[in-house]
């Protein structure tokens, strides 16, 4: 229980670091402003403790005898189905979202605007797949750390949280979508 409860707080933090990431990163693309420092000032936090929640995660779910086989309850484990697929989303498509910025240029010097539409629609996906998994998350890692037990509190929270990372992938969309179409984009 140590290691989950070690993977729950790793987890909160990198929830935070991810909303303080999507805020510089929208700021920097809708206002033109790059600061290579804060970007990576934003970034790296982020990184490790998503890092450390996704090896914890891992070795819970491998090593550890974590419950009933997702299988035998089907409806009751949708959200943790949908948790652990979107936790594994994450990694492939991370690695497109580290080099989306040099691939879009490529592809809108050389004029290849099939896969720079596709590049831009796996970005999008990304944002979606990591706030998905933080989405249905948060409320298990308050309950894994005995902050949340009230059902009633937990379906408010739940809103509210799905509400904030619905506006954080509105918002980062739309505020990089534009950026990147304006850096890219002939005139």
């Amino acid at each position: 229980m140590r290691m989950k409860k070690f993977n729950a707080v790793v987890a909160l933090l990198s929830s935070i670091a991810l909303l303080v990431h999507i805020g510089y990163c929208s700021f920097a693309y809708l206002t033109m402003y790059y600061n290579p420092d804060l970007k990576t000032l934003t970034a790296a936090p982020f990184i490790i403790c998503t890092m450390i929640h996704a090896v914890c995660g891992m070795c819970i779910v491998f090593l550890q005898n974590d419950g009933t086989s997702l299988g035998v309850y089907k409806e009751q484990n949708k959200r943790t189905i949908i948790q652990r697929i979107s936790a594994a989303l994450i990694f492939p498509l991370l690695i497109v979202h580290l080099k989306t910025f040099e691939l879009l240029k490529t592809l809108s010097s050389e004029g290849k605007w099939v896969p720079f539409v596709l590049l831009m629609a796996l970005q999008i996906l990304f944002y979606a797949d990591v706030l998905v998994h933080t989405a249905l998350s948060l409320s298990k890692g308050l309950i894994t750390l005995g902050i949340i037990q009230d059902r009633n509190k937990l379906k408010i929270l739940d809103k509210v949280v799905f509400v904030v990372c619905a506006a954080a992938f509105l918002f980062a969309s739309f505020a990089v979508i534009k950026g990147q179409l304006t850096l890219f984009l002939p005139e």
